[in-house]
């Protein structure tokens, strides 16, 4: 068999030469079996008829066998020549042949400079769309963020605006003030703190 992969040919006629080549020597290869059994067959029936016949039918099947191998042999080399001739000059298609849906790459044929170029030009096309999927994300990303940033500061905002309220409802509307009151306030809270401790530690002492 050819190791030639002949994809011109496989694309005109829907199948490779060698595998119609193969199929083809199958058959013959079926045929030669079938025929030799039919000829064994024969041949044990005419013994059958013949008075005092010395030929037994593992002798008549040994003879087949070898007949056969010989054939196959003989086949072979037949077969080889034919296969030559017919991917030569049958299964082939001219090396100045275009096939009707081939005809647009006659009309716009590339040398190998303008296809390089073109390939540098494609190469260079996804290198800026792969940059432009980075940015992209980049941003994507940066503007979520953004929107958590906004988020905190929103949250900054209305723990002022209820600052300013509660300030307003203690009678400060300044905001210098609200924190001079928050202040004063923690400070009395810190005051506090540290007389319950007091307080804490002289009754731990009294029960002790």
């Amino acid at each position: 068999m050819s190791v030639n992969p002949m994809a011109y040919e496989a694309q005109f006629f829907g199948f490779t030469p060698q595998t119609c080549m193969l199929r083809i020597y199958v058959a013959f290869q079926d045929y030669l079996f079938e025929m030799m059994l039919v000829v064994e067959s024969v041949i044990l029936r005419k013994l059958d008829v013949l008075p005092d016949c010395q030929i037994s039918p593992f002798q008549v099947r040994k003879s087949t066998e070898k007949f056969l191998l010989f054939m196959k042999e003989h086949f072979d080399k037949l077969f080889s020549k034919m296969e030559e001739v017919l991917l030569q000059l049958v299964l082939t298609i001219p090396k100045n042949v275009l096939l009707p849906e081939d005809k647009a790459h006659e009309q716009h044929s590339y040398s190998k400079e303008e296809f390089q170029a073109l390939q540098d030009e494609i190469q260079q096309v996804q290198r800026q769309y792969r940059a432009e999927v980075s940015a992209g994300q980049a941003l994507r990303a940066e503007l979520e963020e953004q929107k958590a940033v906004q988020a905190e500061l929103e949250k900054i905002l209305q723990w002022f605006d209820g600052l300013e309220n509660t300030c307003r409802e203690h009678g400060i509307s300044n905001f210098r003030e609200s924190f001079e009151f928050l202040t004063q306030n923690s400070k009395k809270l810190q005051d506090v703190l540290k007389d319950v401790e007091e307080k804490s530690k002289k009754m731990k002492k009294h029960y002790q």
